[in-house]
């Protein structure tokens, strides 16, 4: 999505959502925040699930929009390391609040929805 295109319409909080949202972003940050830095293959074993089409891909949307920092080492075989940028810093109390409530509530999966 091109944003850019009509930045005086925008909402903050969309931007925030889409650059956030979707269903590795987060956890990608999340991961991030817990790491200084960390390799690639380390993030893909952290993240069940995730094809390394897919985390690529999220690493390079996240990496456009300036949260996160790829650093890649002239050495044999290629070292590439990620680590949050300062605007991704600043995500860091955000991203941890919705971790700790995630950790709080995680058991609403498990209880049985009220009928209305």
């Amino acid at each position: 999505m091109n944003y850019a295109a009509d930045l005086e319409n925008l909402c903050p909080a969309t931007f925030a959502f889409h650059v956030i949202g979707g269903k590795w972003n987060l956890p990608i940050l999340a991961i991030l925040c817990k790491n200084k830095s960390i390799r690639y293959n380390e993030l893909k074993r952290n993240l069940n699930g995730i094809t390394g089409t897919m985390l690529t891909n999220c690493l390079k949307e996240l990496t456009e929009y300036g949260i996160v920092n790829r650093r890649q080492y002239p050495e044999i075989p290629p070292k590439v390391e990620y680590s949050l940028t300062e605007s991704g810093e600043r995500l860091v109390p955000i991203i941890e609040s919705i971790v700790c409530w995630g950790e709080q509530n995680i058991d609403l999966l498990k209880a049985p929805q009220a009928s209305d």
